[in-house]
């Protein structure tokens, strides 16, 4: 069934606007269903929208950098006679018919090493990726570079940062966060130790000790439910802000399969390729900040999750071990909780647990 406009569709996780980031389509050009016409920022990724029909484009309603919301017309299509007539603009998707044979279109511009968010984001706002330096691996430019270009850093948040803008405000006044911290003695380690890995090991040894910091608080009056599986929610920090995708069932599977999920993980977090499936239903979080400095902190509990792990810089440290006063490498571990669902022994028994299993010798 043809329609004549075309709205931004409904892009899940509750999500109710999103920015036009760039088209990839101008009045005039002609598509097939399911061709990516147009790329829009969320508070979670860059996402292309793929067109609903095939037909040629008569108008567009919303330009590079607008803020549309669900429901609002994105572009029109022509009627009648000539609606389904023109040339195909891209690349068509795999299975499609080919078009009618068209005169060769010009050569895209140089290859340029940048994100593909940052590539679009510079088309929205006029910048040459050639004048730029990129910070990223091999000197790829970054959405954070675009933007520092752009001298946007002082203007108005946008996605990522915008979302994280409005949740901890929102959070602020709906969690009774209480913290505790203590060290982990891992002299033991290897020098070659994957932390993100023992530390996923650990909360899911907290978690087994303590179930109720693997819970979600929900509703008024609040309603717990407690998790059979940690889905384990991995702080990750990028250039466009924070990114929390989510690690399933670190107590019951290997390291191996493990390793590998994170990789992933980080690969499409960094990419701004991240679906939303894969940054929803975190069950208890994890923040390794000590990568970047730092030893314990009070860390931000996001609702419905009860509890957040955080771990500091390792630092070789005086220690009392075995009776006697020696230099030891210590990790140390904050954990913030919300005291409406989980009581302070319970919090002990989950930190307890975590250093006992962080504690062991590889």
């Amino acid at each position: 069934m043809t329609r004549a406009v075309f709205t931004l569709p409904d892009l899940g996780e509750g999500l109710q606007e999103a920015e036009i980031v760039a088209w990839h389509v101008a009045p005039g050009d002609h598509v097939v269903a399911d061709q990516p016409i147009v790329s829009v920022e969320t508070e979670k990724a860059v996402v292309e929208v793929p067109s609903p029909q095939a037909g040629r484009i008569a108008e567009i309603f919303a330009a590079a950098g607008q803020k549309v919301r669900v429901g609002a017309p994105l572009l029109r299509f022509v009627e009648g006679a000539e609606a389904d007539t023109g040339a195909v603009v891209g690349s068509l998707p795999q299975g499609a018919a080919p078009p009618r044979p068209v005169a060769a279109a010009p050569t895209a511009t140089p290859a340029i090493a940048a994100m593909p968010a940052a590539r679009a984001r510079a088309q929205a706002l006029g910048l040459d990726l050639a004048t730029l330096r990129g910070s990223g691996p091999g000197g790829t430019i970054t959405l954070a570079d675009v933007e520092a270009a752009a001298g946007s850093r002082g203007e108005e948040l946008r996605g990522v940062r915008l979302a994280m803008a409005r949740n901890m405000a929102a959070f602020r006044d709906s969690v009774a966060p209480t913290t505790v911290c203590d060290d982990a003695d891992v002299t033991g380690w290897a020098p070659d130790a994957e932390v993100t890995l023992r530390l996923a090991r650990a909360v899911a040894a907290g978690c087994r000790a303590a179930p109720s910091l693997n819970a979600w608080l929900e509703g008024e009056p609040p309603l717990r439910r407690l998790h059979a599986a940690v889905d384990l929610g991995i702080a990750v920090d990028t250039g466009d802000g924070l990114f929390v995708p989510v690690l399933r069932d670190v107590g019951g599977r290997d390291d191996a399969a493990l390793r590998a999920d994170f990789a992933a993980l980080k690969a499409a977090v960094r990419s701004r390729a991240a679906p939303p499936a894969m940054l929803r239903g975190a069950t208890v979080t994890l923040s390794n900040f000590g990568t970047m400095g730092g030893r314990y902190a009070a860390l931000a509990v996001v609702p419905p999750q009860v509890a957040i792990l955080g771990a500091g810089r390792i630092d070789a440290r005086p220690a009392v071990h075995d009776g006697a006063l020696a230099v030891r490498r210590l990790l140390p571990l904050s954990l913030t909780f919300d005291h409406r669902a989980v009581t302070g022994g319970e919090a002990a028994r989950f930190l307890a647990a975590a250093i006992a299993e962080l504690e062991k010798s590889e």
